[in-house]
């Protein structure tokens, strides 16, 4: 019984320690996500020293980033299809932690966006072989379950730097004295200037320690493993080959929904709160951790009730709630405060349920011989309309003269477009992957 028993141990091991390396990359990648809407607005208005200035870098950045998370989906989920979903989340989490830290040694905004850019390339890598290796790896009744862990975790780094965030401010003056004790005087006063933003930075290089585990413990997809030993590698135009490219265009505009409603309006907030409260001590924090807490629950909620219902009801239902919820709160005109962070919560809740939504759907449209490159760009595709809307976001804010709510009212509106949409996708509830 025994000998029987082994190799079931180390299937179970095998997926526990691939689902461990998905959710924490992609808790990572939230943490990483995370930092610049805490600290954008104190480092641009140390670079530029001006809140329209600021709010013009702020968006430039926000879309930077979106832009290589994009082109990072295609060319490391391209990799990942290629030489394995492990080996390429290594070179994913060294991407994302090498240039998130570079950060905090910038001199200029113009720097930021570009190392933005460059940690955005592992980043969206990183969600695409994460979702791609729990999907192959679990059988498919885990699946829903496993897809709405996969979208939390990323909020939940969202809500560790904003308590880290908290932490730093609170303890200032110890954080000060012991970095003079090991850096240069001018380096620690850097580091601790402006609500220590360039030590938050600073602090993203730490996922890099994550590719010690994936590297040494993670097992390879055995689905990926059989399909690359029977087929070609694939090349970036099979995507849109037969009806794959149907499916392609239609998985990229339900992505760009979400993303865009999230760049575009829900993580303005914290610098919303930060504005509302005239830059009060734990606002923007608060803010994010509301919004955070929000988007742990709803992503698990939203994976199952796809499941016990079916992919597009569910999927109808989130962007119509979403609606309602983001133009409550963006138009009531409300104050910083506990009602202010109720809503907080509930927006960041409902908005962030797609992203235990779309992990579940999209890998459901692809071959395990281009899972991971349909995915990763269909998810990130829309990173590149939602950097055009989070630019348009800038200018929206100018033009209401600097109201953050009426600004994130108008972007949320994208999701009647999801609500149409919808229905042109195709169901998947009960389906096998497609082999």
């Amino acid at each position: 019984m025994s000998n029987a028993t082994a190799p079931q141990r180390t299937l179970n091991a095998a997926k526990w320690l691939a689902l461990s390396a998905a959710v924490l990359g992609w808790m990572f990648d939230g943490l990483e996500m995370g930092l610049f809407p805490l600290v954008g607005r104190p480092a641009m208005l140390e670079f530029t020293g001006s809140d329209a200035a600021s709010g013009y870098w702020f968006s430039i950045i926000i879309a930077t980033f979106l832009v290589g998370a994009a082109f990072g989906g295609l060319l490391l989920g391209w990799l990942g299809d290629r030489i394995g979903r492990t080996r390429a989340m290594v070179w994913s989490v060294l991407a994302y932690s090498i240039f998130s830290g570079l950060c905090a040694f910038t001199t200029a905004p113009w720097q930021i966006a570009a190392l933005r850019f460059l940690a955005a390339l592992g980043m969206g890598g990183q969600w695409a072989l994460g979702v791609s290796l729990v999907m192959e790896i679990f059988p498919m009744k885990s699946r829903p379950l496993m897809a709405g862990l996969i979208g939390a975790a990323a909020n939940v780094g969202f809500l560790l730097i904003a308590l880290l965030s908290l932490g730093l401010t609170s303890f200032i003056a110890s954080i000060t004295g012991f970095l003079h004790t090991v850096l240069p005087d001018h380096l620690a006063a850097a580091l601790v200037a402006n609500h220590a933003w360039r030590l938050l930075m600073l602090l993203g290089a730490l996922p890099a320690l994550l590719t010690f585990f994936i590297r040494v413990f993670v097992p390879e997809s055995e689905m990926w493993q059989k399909s690359s030993q029977k087929q070609a590698a694939p090349r970036v135009g099979d995507m849109f080959k037969g009806g794959l490219g149907r499916l392609v265009l239609i998985g990229s505009l339900l992505g760009t929904v979400a993303l865009l409603g999230t760049w575009g309006s829900v993580q303005w907030i914290p610098a919303w709160a930060d504005k509302l409260t005239n830059k009060a001590h734990g606002a923007r924090e608060a803010a994010q951790i509301a919004s955070a807490l929000g988007a742990i629950v709803f992503p698990i909620l939203v994976a199952l009730v796809a499941e016990k219902l079916n992919r597009r009801i569910t999927y109808f239902t989130l962007a119509l709630l979403s609606l309602l919820a983001c133009q409550f709160l963006f138009r009531s005109n409300l104050s910083f405060g506990g009602t202010f962070l109720a809503w907080t919560f509930l927006v960041g809740g409902l908005t962030a349920g797609f992203y235990g939504w779309l992990p579940l759907y999209l890998p459901e449209l692809f071959p395990t011989r281009m899972r991971a490159m349909g995915a990763g760009f269909t998810y990130n595709a829309g990173r590149i309309l939602a950097a055009g809307g989070t630019l348009g976001a800038g200018g929206l804010v100018a033009h209401f003269k600097g109201d953050f709510g009426k600004m994130c009212a108008v972007i949320s509106l994208v999701y009647i477009v999801g609500m149409v949409i919808i229905w042109f996708s195709p169901e998947t509830q009960g389906k096998p992957l497609p082999e």
